[in-house]
């Protein structure tokens, strides 16, 4: 408990459990104890109390149903030890919570996300949805054109209502607590290699207590075909962009069913 309480400082007594348990049968009521008695609580955060968002787009009223049903995507800003900014494109299945993309960038623009989402519809397939703020690189008209062309519906939340696009924002807050207050990143390079690592972990070794505990890649392996709307779709896991600063890269994709 301690060796992963210390690899892993933002991880709670429920998550650590759930890792244990991949390797040797333990009592959560003995884990409880000891967590306390060690002292290895996560101090909670204090939040703020938001108006619940009600428009069309949002992810209460046009939940995903399957897998690839509708994905999200936003931006995360951090900065290199020098203060230059760096910028994160987030792309995640909201049904089997993986992330798809984690691209870093000093910035970009309404071209780069179409890039990533060219690739990601190639090697995955198209959602039906893609679920987003109104940001300039979302709503820019030359991105929408393509998103129709390709048959896939924008869902623009709004406008000062981040809580309709609950899973991504989810997803964002798990980024910053987990990897980005806790790492110095000295350049834009070392920040590509060190978010490729973060988001391939997520998928494959992270539990996530909205999927059972399991890993989102192992949920997503287990989905079973959609059955008149209901369930995942049959297709294949994440085959995210290999960062060109990872060596082997091409050894970094998830498989099909893995």
């Amino acid at each position: 408990m301690r060796e992963l309480s210390a690899r892993r400082p933002r991880f709670g007594q429920d998550r650590i459990t759930a890792l244990l348990r991949k390797d040797t049968v333990v009592n959560h009521k003995r884990v409880e104890r000891l967590w306390r008695q060690e002292g290895l609580q996560v101090p909670r955060k204090r939040r703020k109390r938001r108006y619940s968002g009600v428009k069309d787009n949002s992810s209460s009223r046009v939940p995903a149903l399957h897998k690839d049903h509708v994905w999200s995507y936003d931006f995360v800003s951090d900065q290199t030890e020098d203060g230059r900014r760096l910028k994160f494109l987030a792309v995640v299945d909201e049904w089997t919570r993986e992330c798809l993309a984690l691209e870093v960038e000093r910035r970009l623009t309404a071209r780069e996300v179409r890039e990533v989402l060219e690739y990601l519809f190639l090697v995955r397939g198209k959602p039906q949805y893609l679920r987003s703020d109104n940001g300039p690189e979302f709503v820019a008209r030359s991105l929408r054109r393509w998103l129709e062309g390709s048959g896939v519906g924008p869902l623009f939340i709004e406008p000062g209502s981040p809580w309709e696009n609950a899973y991504v924002e989810s997803f964002n807050g798990k980024l910053r607590d987990e990897l980005l207050n806790l790492e110095l990143f000295l350049s834009l390079e070392e920040a590509k290699y060190v978010a490729d690592r973060w988001r391939l972990d997520y998928n494959h070794h992270r539990p996530h207590s909205g999927l059972n505990w399991l890993t989102p890649a192992a949920f997503a392996a287990s989905c079973p075909a959609a059955v008149a709307g209901q369930g995942c779709a049959s297709r294949g896991s994440a085959s995210p962009r290999p960062s060109p600063h990872t060596p082997n890269a091409t050894e970094t994709l998830t498989r099909p069913g893995t």
